[in-house]
């Protein structure tokens, strides 16, 4: 019994030391292994390398704007007509214009009327599809599409919209034009609004692989934003001069036509100030410029990625070709 004893713990103890030595196996295996690891970390990397290149380069032209605040000191437009209204027990025919809050600013940038002013003001249609616009002939490609049910019918719909609505901003409209939709939704993948509740801050981010068309659409859309709240704001005025002139007749106190006039002469003033003032409802504290330097594709940072990842990915099917040979090395040993 001794001698079987013996005889069946001597395995168990030249096992031991393999089992208490692991840092000392996992650098003998990465030694055995290196060759494979090594080809695959520098076949992974290079592939990301390769593949990187062939990636568009994305350029981003940034504008930051800021809403101006209302000055301090005597009463606003605002808040004369509030005043005024409440003398007069209730205004119903009249607005009461404040300044542009950042989160009013923000949600005209990211609407959609806005951002169809800009593609049909601009002529960006062909811009933005430069692939089904032939610049030579100045004219659309005619789509290519299989004759199936789907294609049809969505041509159908497509050419029914172009007649019910007006030229999606084009030079021409002819049967290749894009849709106005479709634009806005290519549009609306370009731009990013970020709003900065700290520092009441608007950052307009525009992404193009044409670093002059970024610029553009983020030049494009501070323009169209100052005239439409400037247009807005004289339409509002304008509104507001006709009714207090109107009221001037319905009261006979001198103290409330006094106000009205007053209120009268800020209207005007409100009107003139969008005019003729550049930075009506916002300062442009960061203007957009051309990029010089791509976005995207991050190759550095894309090739440390691959490169820790086909590290990891090398040393475990190191470790699993090694479990497999000393697995087929005791079933070899057992046959024997």
């Amino acid at each position: 019994m001794n001698e079987r004893t013996l005889e069946n713990a001597e395995p168990s103890c030249r096992c031991a030391p393999d089992e208490g030595n692991g840092i000392l196996n996992f650098w003998r295996v990465l030694r055995k292994r290196w060759r494979l690891i090594g080809t695959i970390t520098v076949a992974a990397v290079a592939g990301t390398i390769v593949a990187s290149l062939f990636m568009t380069n994305i350029y981003q032209a940034r504008a930051v704007i800021v809403p101006v605040v209302a000055k301090e000191g005597g009463l606003s437009a605002g808040a004369g007509l509030s005043v005024l209204a409440s003398q007069f027990g209730g205004l119903p025919g009249i607005s009461t214009p404040s300044s542009a809050t950042a989160s009013e600013i923000s949600s005209l940038l990211k609407s959609n009327i806005l951002r169809e002013k800009v593609i049909r003001q601009y002529n960006l249609m062909p811009a933005l599809f430069p692939d089904r616009w032939d610049a030579g002939t100045g004219t659309w490609k005619k789509p290519r599409f299989r004759p199936t049910l789907t294609a049809l019918n969505e041509f159908s719909l497509r050419t029914k919209q172009r007649r019910a609505d007006s030229p999606g901003g084009g030079p021409k409209t002819d049967d290749g034009a894009p849709d106005i939709r479709e634009a806005l939704r290519r549009l609306d993948r370009m731009v990013t609004i970020r709003k900065d509740v700290k520092e009441n801050t608007i950052t307009i981010s525009v992404d193009s692989p044409d670093p002059a068309l970024a610029a553009k659409i983020a030049e494009s859309l501070l323009v169209t934003l100052t005239n439409y709240m400037s247009s807005e704001a004289k339409r509002v005025a304008s509104t507001n001069r006709k009714y207090l002139e109107e009221q001037l007749g319905s009261t006979a106190d001198p103290i409330i036509k006094q106000k009205t006039y007053n209120m009268i002469a800020q209207q005007i003033e409100t009107a003139m100030m969008a005019e003729v003032k550049e930075n009506f409802a916002f300062k442009v504290i960061d203007p957009p410029l051309t990029p010089d330097r791509t976005v995207r594709p991050k190759r550095i940072l894309m090739a440390a990625v691959s490169l820790v990842a086909a590290l990891l990915i090398g040393i475990f099917i190191a470790f699993f070709r090694e479990y497999l040979e000393k697995s087929q090395a005791k079933r070899r040993e057992v046959c024997i």
